[in-house]
């Protein structure tokens, strides 16, 4: 497989179930602890080596943009005041050989959808998927560790966790037999399968790495659950003729899509890295 230098952030969802606080402001920018829970994403993304950032973005996502943007008058200002440990906070956001894309999908048509509005950008290229809501503290970034499977076995490999048997409607499921540590060779994956329909617990949780035959299957499934493309479908579909590889990262997930998950994010987060307590 080739070097992989480019990663997805699908963004243009409406968080509704963080309303109000998202009725002007990105899901994504909802901060947890000091920083919004995309640069959480991106910052595993660069650690990986991924220098090209392509957020699919919507309407009202503006603040994403100008989060990863320079804002001289702040620095001028920081800068004036002597305040250096912020302003390089502020420069250090991104490294300067990371280049930011942003691309507008129009129509809420699903995850898959999203990826696909990608494909100009990526081209005939593998490339990272990452989704935001999904902040996973690892001591080795998690893309990372799949672009390393990516290289070892040869083919798209899926981050992958086991959920208990009644939260499998809630995920994306995967059956298959193992082939090395913590690694699966996918043999079928269904999409939020009802407990007594699910071919295992193996759930994939926010984290891909694809090769790009899977532009070609996301263009030709259509719509499947919920009237939308799904990345799912698109990856079922490639199992035909390309090898698709499970793997259990290590590392903690916090589902930050929850109102539950974004609160314990913020506790164990906000605890482990800046000392902070709860009387």
């Amino acid at each position: 497989m080739n070097p992989i230098h480019k990663a997805v952030f699908p963004v243009a969802g409406l968080g509704t179930r963080f309303l109000p606080a998202t009725k002007a402001m990105p899901k994504e920018m909802l901060p947890v602890v000091d920083k919004p829970l995309i640069q959480y994403a991106v910052e595993e993304a660069v650690k990986a080596g991924i220098t090209d950032l392509i957020f699919i973005t919507g309407r009202n996502k503006r603040a994403i943009e100008d989060h990863f943007d320079r804002l001289p008058e702040l620095e001028a200002e920081l800068e004036h005041k002597g305040k250096t440990e912020l302003l390089n906070i502020v420069r250090g956001i991104l490294p300067d050989n990371v280049n930011c894309i942003f691309l507008r999908q129009f129509a809420p048509l699903g995850l898959g959808h999203a990826v696909l509005c990608a494909e100009p950008v990526v081209g005939n290229e593998p490339f990272a998927v990452l989704l935001a809501d999904d902040l996973i503290d690892a001591d080795v970034s998690v893309t990372q560790q799949l672009i390393q499977v990516a290289h070892a076995q040869g083919g798209s490999v899926l981050g992958t966790q086991e959920v208990p048997l009644e939260d499998t409607k809630k995920y994306g499921i995967i059956a298959g037999k193992s082939c090395a540590e913590r690694t699966m060779r996918v043999e079928s994956i269904v999409e939020k399968p009802n407990p007594e329909q699910a071919p295992s617990r193996n759930a994939v949780v926010g984290r891909y790495i694809l090769e790009p035959e899977i532009f070609e299957h996301l263009r030709h499934i259509g719509r499947g659950a919920g009237g939308e493309i799904q990345l799912t479908d698109g990856i079922a579909s490639m199992l035909k003729t390309r090898p698709v590889f499970g793997y259990n990262y290590e590392g903690i997930r916090y589902d930050c899509g929850s109102k539950e998950g974004f609160f314990k994010a913020n506790i164990a987060l906000g605890q482990k890295y800046h000392g902070l307590s709860i009387e």
